[in-house]
């Protein structure tokens, strides 16, 4: 199969790229057909194109991709002041919630550092990798990046980078990376040598709230996956993804599970909107 995606990265964003001042649709649809007579020349089995942006979706859809949408859990900035602004938003039982966590995610006598640009340093990185190794290790997963990955983007767009670090009695024992777009921050990865509770949701949930708070960021992606986001203010949010399908029997049969599938993940979303964590207005 071809692949079209950003590496390792669940995000959305436009997939078929043009200059700028050339976002013509018809120019878009040539690339798609050109992707399409790749496959077909290569002999593969289907081409896939994930985490696409809404209107490039719609344009395959018009090409005959199969469509498919699923979601992610993100928190939305609705222009708060502070993090009690977002607080108040939220039921009595969830603001509750979460500020008895944030008590006990540091109750060990953690200190929370949020670094960017110059105050990352080489030893941070040496902390933080430590952290990715161990998280790799314990998922069964293969930790794909290298040690020299973290002091390149360290080097090449610090101020691009946010590093959430938890220091325990002289030593780093936790963090997270997180990436700051121009409207968005993405998290991406965490790790910890120690456990403690709540800890996990204050660095890579929380921290991140207040950080997308106090830059004006007007949400925050903390990656797939993650009904427990819910109960902390993430809300589900579309994604879209297009799928051409060589074999003609195969495709029929992708196509109706996906119409069925749509209709459902419609009607998840409008549920959870429903009865999410914000109190009702009256």
């Amino acid at each position: 199969k071809l692949q079209c995606s950003v590496p390792f990265t669940p995000a959305t964003g436009r997939r078929i790229l043009t200059r700028p001042d050339t976002e013509d649709p018809d120019l878009e649809k040539y690339l798609l057909s050109g992707m399409m007579q790749v496959a077909e020349k290569m002999d593969v089995s289907s081409v896939h194109v994930t985490f696409a942006d809404k209107t490039q979706w719609e344009l395959m859809g018009e090409m005959g991709f199969l469509q498919r949408t699923h979601n992610q859990f993100h928190w939305q900035n609705n222009d708060y002041a502070n993090f009690d602004e977002f607080l108040a938003g939220l039921s009595s039982k969830k603001r509750k919630n979460i500020r008895r966590e944030r008590r006990d995610a540091v109750a060990a006598d953690i200190r929370i550092e949020c670094l960017t640009g110059a105050d990352i340093t080489e030893d941070h990185w040496d902390a933080f990798y430590r952290f990715y190794i161990d998280t790799g290790s314990r998922k069964w997963g293969t930790p794909y990046l290298t040690r020299q990955f973290f002091s390149i983007i360290g080097e090449t767009m610090p101020d691009d980078v946010l590093l959430i670090m938890c220091r325990r009695d002289h030593r780093y024992i936790a963090g997270a990376i997180n990436f700051i777009g121009g409207e968005c921050l993405f998290g991406r990865n965490w790790g910890s040598v120690e456990h403690h509770p709540f800890l996990h949701f204050e660095v890579c949930y929380y921290q991140a709230i207040q950080f997308a708070i106090e830059r004006g960021l007007k949400r925050v992606e903390a990656g797939a996956q993650g009904q427990h986001k819910l109960a902390r203010g993430y809300m589900p949010t579309h994604t879209y993804s297009a799928h051409w399908i060589a074999n003609q029997s195969f495709r029929d049969a992708v196509d109706g599970y996906l119409t069925n599938e749509r209709r459902y993940v419609d009607e998840e979303i409008d549920y959870i909107a429903e009865h999410g964590p914000f109190r009702q207005q009256d």
